[in-house]
């Protein structure tokens, strides 16, 4: 099994992807162990002092006034997990909670956080024994971290609250932890603030969304070609040399892609013979330049990622040179903004396929194709209803585009008077990748059908080699109306897998 090690210095998004998604073993480096060990001891000597220091020896938010004596100290800790463990909701998904834990472990490793040395083994012994906290939809407000979930996870470490084993049956976690032989925590000063006053939450979240939004482009650049292919459009507005002048990297890669799938098609251009049209309509000639700005959006969100998954975000923070220091490095404001951007490029993605294919099934708009891409329209529907359920999902996507991050609500008698919402921001960006893969699998249902009802004219060899692949998944081709549903779950599958990728790079090599 693969193998992550944490060290000082963060992680990268592959690691998170790994533990996350693929249940990877996680390993403290010799280095994160010194460090964490050389911490602890600065905040034992505070600890030890008469000052107040906020976080050792003080409570929390607006209680942070009052001084802690030492024997109510370890209760403080407890108490702080016990109730800000308040979410409330659905779960949330194993993988977004096996993200949020792997990401404040590596913030605690950094040796900024002052946790122990076996707190932090603990963390990693639950990960490794498939131990997932129960996790809510609600209690986050993307500021002093991800407050709430962050909790649910801190109170399995003391064996408490409920979780979910290996098995996938939730059970009280100290039953959990004991059949795995891990001893629950017992938290000491700054402990239990450092293990739930992070961005984890919304910056695991923002790396899965940047992965499946990495496939999903490029699934898209593939279908809009496809779409391009069945209307019979020009693939000359591909051009390099047209981009060139544009220099927008990804506008560049989309068209470069487009291009690579419709390399040999004997459709492309084929309108000009009989019946000439000056231009395509936007949503087909400009395919390059929305995917393009959204593949661009990604690289930034991208850099934003990398810089958080640097970080050590927490409050207090030990420094180098021995400080205990305050600080607002908990804020989502920077993870927030990004996800709320991907979410409006997403749903931009989604509006022009959804375009494309109402186009293709419109008989004054496609260029010989039947109404509806049915096989005996009036007695068949065709693909009528697969539209609506398209239009349906685009209509939730811009709903969804709207920013969480624009909003702030006060909390903590006003201490807390400024709130990202960046937990908000990733939870409907979840929502609006799932749509956006059923958006596209829709367009590539109808894409390839309009294609093969292209009699006597080749496609390209990557159309080709999509349209057996997908068939071979169990989306059926032309033919009398039946029950629709299967052949598009099929198709999302097919796109959800990466399967479209995979099948068109067969033929054209790694796309961009």
């Amino acid at each position: 099994m693969h193998t992550v090690v944490v060290g000082t210095s963060g992680v990268t998004a592959s690691d998170v992807l790994a533990v996350a998604r693929g249940g990877a073993r996680i390993e403290l480096s010799a280095e994160a162990v010194a460090a964490l060990a050389a911490a602890r001891e600065i905040v034992d000597a505070l600890a030890a002092k008469p000052d107040p220091v906020y976080g050792v020896s003080t409570g929390f938010g607006a209680l942070a006034t009052r001084h802690i004596s030492q024997e109510l100290r370890a209760q403080l800790q407890r108490n702080i997990v016990r109730s800000h463990a308040a979410g409330m909701g659905p779960r949330v998904e194993r993988e977004v909670v096996r993200a949020l834990m792997f990401l404040r472990l590596k913030t605690v490793c950094s040796g900024h956080t002052g946790v122990r040395p076996e707190v932090a083994q603990t963390m990693a012994d639950v990960l490794n024994a498939g131990i997932t906290p129960v996790v809510h939809e609600y209690g986050s407000l993307g500021c002093s971290g991800d407050l709430a979930p962050l909790s649910h996870c801190a109170l399995t470490l003391m064996g408490e609250g409920d979780a979910e084993g290996p098995d996938g049956t939730v059970r009280p976690a100290g039953e959990l932890l004991a059949e795995h032989g891990i001893q629950p925590v017992e938290l000491r000063e700054k402990e239990g603030l450092a293990l739930l006053n992070g961005t984890d939450g919304m910056l695991g979240m923002l790396v899965m969304a940047l992965a499946d939004l990495d496939t999903l482009y490029k699934s898209a650049d593939v279908t809009a070609a496809l779409s391009l292919e069945a209307l019979l459009g020009t693939d000359k507005v591909l051009a390099p040399e047209l981009h060139a002048i544009r220099p927008h990297p990804g506008q560049g890669a989309s068209a470069a892609n487009m291009l690579a799938v419709l390399e040999g098609s004997q459709l492309t251009g084929h309108h000009q013979d009989d019946a000439p049209r000056v231009q395509d309509a936007y949503s087909v000639r400009c395919a390059p330049q929305v995917a393009g700005a959204g593949r661009d959006t990604l690289a930034h969100a991208r850099l934003v990622a990398e810089r958080e998954l640097a970080s050590a975000v927490d409050n207090p923070v030990v420094l180098p040179d021995g400080r205990v220091e305050s600080n607002g490095n908990f804020h989502g404001a920077p993870v927030a903004y990004v996800l709320d951007f991907l979410a409006i490029a997403a749903a931009d993605l989604g509006s022009i396929a959804e375009r494309r294919t109402d186009r293709l099934l419109d008989k004054n708009r496609s260029h010989g194709l039947p109404p509806f891409l049915a096989d005996d329209a009036g007695v068949d529907s065709g693909l009528m209803i697969a539209q609506y359920t398209q239009a349906a999902l685009v209509s939730e996507m811009k709903r969804l585009a709207v920013p969480a991050s624009a909003d702030s609500i006060p909390s903590s008698a006003m201490q807390e008077d400024h709130v990202s919402m960046g937990w908000s921001a990733a939870r409907k960006l979840r929502t609006a990748v799932d749509n956006l893969t059923r958006i596209i699998a829709i367009e590539l249902y109808a894409a390839t059908r309009a294609v093969e009802l292209r009699e006597g004219l080749t496609p390209a060899p990557a159309t080709r080699a999509v349209i057996e692949a997908v068939r071979a998944a169990g989306v059926q081709g032309p033919g009398p109306d039946r029950f629709l549903a299967p052949d598009l779950a099929a198709a999302d599958e097919f796109v959800r897998g990466g399967d479209l990728v995979t099948a068109v790079e067969k033929v054209t090599g790694p796309l961009r």
